[in-house]
């Protein structure tokens, strides 16, 4: 049954729904476009958002509480709607939209064969003007090693003089061998022209005819004794082998392909090109997404697709995917057109070659996503950079230099434990993360309020405990390091208002309100609750102060659950030893104070040393060895 009631405004919008293909603008109290979406039947589309099938989607619930208002935008067909939604999307950059967090033109090496002594070029634009290109590189770095090594093997013009071939001296660029001087008529137009065709044949992959021909040359120069010919004809081959050697042979039957692999890990999502070019694996590169989170692989990749071949300077006549998308058709009619009519079509390979490829761009796909989290881990700048937004979002008396989150992890009221993870400069310092075993509530089952207070009162009582004796950092269990001293410019409570709430009981009882700032996330919605305030705050989904929120509470949330998985399995140990015939608790504790309280120390040691053990007899100890 659906527990949300629109407002009058949208119902009456929502009855009046046209059966038509379109767009719908979602839009908030400040008439600001938070969504934009596509639909084949608007009606059936936009009511979706309000009945029961949403209520399982955080994201839709979040999104539709936001609404106060809806424009639609009635299209032809399907695909005017694609493309109408693409447009809206890149210029309103809607809040609940999935996005690419950047928009990127990727370089191809240009050829302006319709000139008469063509030159090489490269650009970020590929033009109907006549010119060849060849791509796209995954950056521009990549283009110029290339082109530099090329000039060697097809010493090409770059220069701006008319060719006329009667120019009195060449450029120095003729003196070292880097152009073959057609301005001086050292060559003519017809030879500089297949020295370019030759060129484009090795950027083609097709450099077999070329290695052929250059390797003939370079013998018939040996036979006669022109080492200096041969020596420059076996550079020419040096270069050349270099080139294909870098664009990896993949299937001479493929010609142009992309291979598109996704990505996820929590909240980030990555997704991995291949770029295929006549058999060749010419190229790859991963594009982060925005906006990904509670939505489904289809969604993120249909996303993907209308954004990235928006701007791609050149479609492929095949894209493969790892699984289906709903509008693939819609998409290939789209690209057909971008492609003046030349086919395209999306495929989801289930076997042989090109689920190969799939496979090696999903592996890329994740090790890719892995790198650029650790590339933000090591980005100090980065890191700055979220410090100070999250300190004005928040706003913070103090950058945020050193944060502290907390978060209960129980299951059935077993082993409840609350972790402590300790971020300092916006990069995780493991070195001072702390789990705190819960005791004072296990024996009334679980609750999440007052283990939250447990786990906060004995963290400040570490502290208080490092003012009134120095010497003695903590009781009980020692700490010889200031992570109880140091208080933290920013507590973090994974939980909404009522987690927060127990968090100021605990920091007014022992006077930190006005010291530790502290603020509640909501795990749901991603909310963050301030004290003594029912209006929560949500942060921009692409600012880097979400993003190092999120990081902290994810690396929270991972401790306490690795931490909780340990004490199941601890306990579960344990209870093993006592189900042994003739241990009890007295002999369970004995085993475990003779192998330093270490399971595996017990499940490891002999027979022989089991013994040693009072009480611990031969046939007990044989038991032991069988059954753990």
């Amino acid at each position: 049954m659906n527990s949300f009631t629109p407002s009058e405004h949208i119902a009456n919008i929502l009855s009046s729904l046209p059966m038509k293909p379109g767009c719908y603008l979602m839009k908030d109290k400040d008439g600001k476009i938070i969504y934009v979406g596509k639909a084949k039947k608007l009606r059936n589309r936009v009511r979706s958002y309000f009945n029961s099938s949403a209520e399982s989607s955080a994201k839709t619930l979040r999104l539709r509480e936001n609404i106060v208002d809806i424009e639609i935008i009635v299209t032809e067909t399907e695909v005017q709607a694609l493309i109408t939604e693409e447009t809206l999307i890149k210029r309103h950059m809607p809040f609940y939209n999935i996005m690419l967090k950047d928009d990127k033109h990727y370089p191809y090496i240009k050829i302006n064969w319709q000139d008469p002594f063509p030159k090489v070029e490269t650009t970020r634009r590929v033009l109907k003007d006549g010119s060849r290109y060849f791509g796209p590189y995954a950056a521009m770095w990549a283009v110029q090693n290339t082109l530099r090594t090329l000039r060697r093997a097809f010493p090409y013009l770059t220069c701006d003089r008319v060719i006329t071939g009667n120019d009195e001296r060449p450029c120095l660029f003729y003196d070292i061998k880097l152009c073959n001087g057609p301005c001086i008529g050292a060559v003519n137009q017809e030879e500089y022209r297949n020295m370019i065709s030759e060129l484009m044949d090795v950027l083609n992959g097709k450099s077999e005819p070329v290695v052929k021909r250059i390797t003939r040359e370079m013998q018939e120069a040996a036979e006669v004794l022109n080492f200096e010919r041969a020596g420059v004809l076996r550079d020419q081959l040096k270069a050349i082998e270099y080139i294909t050697q870098r664009h990896k042979a993949v299937n001479p039957q493929m010609t142009d392909h992309d291979v598109i692999a996704l990505a996820r890990d929590k909240n980030d999502a990555a997704v991995q090109i291949l770029f295929i070019r006549n058999g060749k694996l010419v190229g790859s590169d991963v594009r982060m997404l925005a906006g990904t989170e509670g939505e489904p692989d289809e969604e993120v990749l249909e996303s993907f697709l209308t954004q990235f071949y928006s701007e791609a300077a050149e479609v492929p006549s095949e894209i493969m995917l790892p699984n289906e998308v709903a509008s693939a058709k819609i998409i290939e009619q789209w690209l057909r057109d971008k492609r003046s009519g030349e086919k395209v079509t999306i495929t989801v390979p289930q076997r042989g070659n090109k689920r190969d490829l799939i496979k090696m761009a999903q592996e890329n796909a994740s090790e890719g996503l892995r790198m650029i989290r650790e590339q933000w881990e090591a980005d100090t700048h980065k890191q700055e950079e979220s410090l100070a937004a999250l300190q004005r979002e928040l706003n913070l008396p103090n950058p945020p230099n050193r944060i502290e989150c907390f978060d209960i992890s129980t299951t059935q009221g077993t082993a409840i434990v609350a972790a402590r993870v300790v971020f300092v400069q916006g990069a995780p310092k493991k070195s001072e993360y702390r789990r705190f075993n819960i005791k004072t509530v296990t024996h009334s089952g679980p609750d999440d309020y007052q283990s939250m207070r447990e786990a906060l009162t004995r963290r400040f009582n570490r502290w208080k405990g490092t003012l009134d004796d120095p010497t003695q950092v903590a009781p009980g269990k020692e700490d010889h390091d200031e992570t109880w001293r140091l208080l933290p410019d920013l507590l973090i409570i994974d939980g909404g208002k009522g987690q927060l709430g127990i968090a100021i009981e605990v920091l007014t009882e022992f006077g930190l309100m006005d010291r530790v700032p502290v603020v509640g996330l909501a795990k749901q919605f991603e909310e963050i609750f301030f004290p003594h305030n029912p209006t929560p705050l949500v942060l921009n989904r692409r600012s880097q102060a979400l993003y190092l929120v999120q990081r902290v509470r994810d690396e929270a949330h991972r401790y306490g659950i690795t931490t909780h998985r340990n004490q199941r399995t601890k306990l579960g140990m344990m209870s093993r030893l006592e189900q042994i015939p003739g241990i009890g608790p007295k002999r369970r504790k004995a085993l475990l104070k003779a192998f330093g309280n270490s399971i595996d120390a017990v499940k490891n040691a002999s027979v022989e040393d089991l013994m040693t053990v009072k009480g611990v007899t031969a046939e007990i100890a044989v038991s032991l060895k069988e059954l753990l």
